[in-house]
């Protein structure tokens, strides 16, 4: 069953379409909500409060745009709000201590290994220190696989405004990736 039938079926009263399309879209409102928040417990909340407005605001949704664009636009309000709400900066000690230190790596060598668990939490707290407003569109095209119009469309910013942000956020990392001594 498709996204439509699916909003179709819920608006007519049947709930567990509703849990298909939760089911269907938790895991990736939970991956672009953890890298703002910054925590797993925070990026749980925020999907599943993503998800009890989608419900309770699906009778407006005006299917103008694909339903996980709007869904992702819920999840992004939300996990900004929440920052709004606790008022202080995720430390980046946090950030490590939620999700690890090293991406899944199949390298042999226990050297590189290591190397590997350096760079990537280097790539973390460098991510970390992004604005929001250049993090968040980076989520969406390398980790979400979103295209321009899509990220201009979650984001409700021009695509001009997605590609200097885009490029923007990428300078700083590979700056800040340069300082800490990650080489390419």
């Amino acid at each position: 069953m498709n996204d439509e039938e699916l909003i179709d079926k819920t608006l007519a009263g049947d709930m567990s379409a509703f849990g298909l399309l939760a089911t269907k879209y938790q895991d990736r409102v939970y991956n672009l909500a953890l890298p703002i928040v910054g925590t797993v417990d925070d990026a749980m909340d925020v999907a599943q409060e993503t998800f009890l407005q989608a419900l309770s605001h699906l009778g407006s949704f005006r299917r103008s745009s694909r339903f996980y664009t709007w869904l992702y636009r819920i999840a992004y309000n939300c996990a900004v709000g929440r920052l709004r709400r606790r008022k202080r900066t995720v430390s980046v000690d946090a950030v490590v201590d939620e999700y690890g230190e090293t991406f899944e790596a199949n390298v042999e060598a226990p050297d590189a290994r290591a190397s590997l668990s350096d760079d990537a939490r280097l790539l973390k707290i460098a991510l970390d220190k992004l604005p929001l407003e250049y993090r968040a569109p980076l989520i969406l095209r390398e980790i979400e696989g979103a295209n321009y119009e899509q990220i201009a469309e979650t984001l409700d910013i021009p695509v001009g405004t997605v590609r200097s942000r885009l490029h923007r956020a990428r300078a700083s990392l590979r700056v800040s990736l340069e300082r800490a001594g990650v080489r390419r």
